[in-house]
């Protein structure tokens, strides 16, 4: 599978620029430079704008038609062997949201963060649920090897519902964090990717509410992803966006997989041929440094040497 389509030809006479805020199936909704808000439909079949897109649309009765996708600093998406599932562009930073109960997936962690590499956009990892003591105790010491690679990472205890000085005081970090920035948060099923969003966007459920029924005529839906602006200026933007279980690399090449991993890249430099694997050739920098015996510990921990290996191997066998 190939990257999802670039941006499409020149738009004709009579288009109004936009910027995709939220999308349901085939229809987005655009906001206009002055705040309005437009549905609007892709031309032909499919739909190649997704939210965060800077759009040229014309206008008809009610709505518009999306003539051209303005081309993109980035686009942040997965892909398995099925599908190609787009979440955002035009980011700034991608919140990962993860959580100590139930525990993480460090598998999940690590394929979320590739993809960011992938995209050269700033991760920053969330660890939910920091007040119970000893799950979350488990989980500081199984992301040790994260922030030891030099990614942010914050402690949360978010508590929905509840206005506690701990979420006063969260929000405040949060705030400061995404000030003047476009982020996607990301995160599977149960981290708290909800009660985030609503500790940031309170008014969130009623502009969900107002964007489901203006796409879908007043049936109940749920938008794939939404944008929400947490200032009045609209310069700092949070993008929700729906749970996940599976995260697919099939995009990554596996040759490129250990130059989006900072703890393998580290060593990847000392290697003896400039195509190694990092898996079984002599001379490899990378098992030098897992295989390393000394007062210092390794910088690739096993862990995380495992989840290469496979990403490697899962990466191989779907071009073959």
């Amino acid at each position: 599978m190939s990257k999802p389509a670039r941006p499409g030809a020149a738009p004709i006479a009579g288009t109004r620029p936009g910027l995709v805020v939220a999308g349901f199936g085939r229809h987005v909704l655009v906001e206009t430079d002055s705040g309005e808000r437009v549905i609007c439909h892709p031309r032909g079949k499919k739909s190649q704008a997704v939210v965060g897109d800077r759009v040229r649309w014309l206008p008809s009765e009610d709505e518009g038609t999306i003539e051209k996708v303005e081309e993109r600093s980035n686009l942040f998406y997965r892909q398995d062997e099925m599908r190609t599932k787009s979440f955002a562009a035009n980011l700034d930073q991608v919140l990962i949201l993860i959580a100590a109960e139930p525990e993480f997936s460090e598998s999940q962690l690590t394929r979320a963060l590739i993809a960011a590499e992938a995209e050269q956009i700033t991760p920053i990892i969330a660890l939910n649920k920091s007040d119970l003591a000893e799950p979350f105790g488990r989980a500081w010491t199984k992301s040790a090897p994260y922030r030891a690679m030099g990614y942010t990472m914050l402690p949360l205890a978010i508590k929905p519902k509840v206005e506690t000085a701990d979420n006063a005081e969260q929000r405040a970090e949060l705030m400061a964090l995404l000030h003047g920035k476009k982020t996607l948060v990301l995160g599977p099923s149960g981290a708290g990717k909800s009660s985030l969003t609503n500790l940031l966007v309170p008014q969130a459920k009623v502009l969900t509410a107002e964007i489901s029924q203006a796409l879908n005529s007043g049936k109940h839906t749920t938008t794939s992803t939404t944008l929400y602006w947490i200032d009045e200026a609209r310069t700092t933007a949070l993008i929700d966006s729906p749970g996940f279980q599976e995260f697919g690399l099939n995009h990554i090449q596996p040759m490129q997989l250990a130059t989006l991993m900072p703890d393998l890249k580290a060593h990847a430099q000392n290697c003896k041929f400039y195509n190694c694997t990092h898996l079984h050739e002599p001379g490899c920098g990378v098992i030098a440094e897992v295989n390393s015996i000394g007062s210092a510990p390794s910088t690739i921990s096993a862990n995380r040497y495992r989840l290469y290996s496979e990403l490697f191997e899962e990466l191989s066998q779907t071009r073959y």
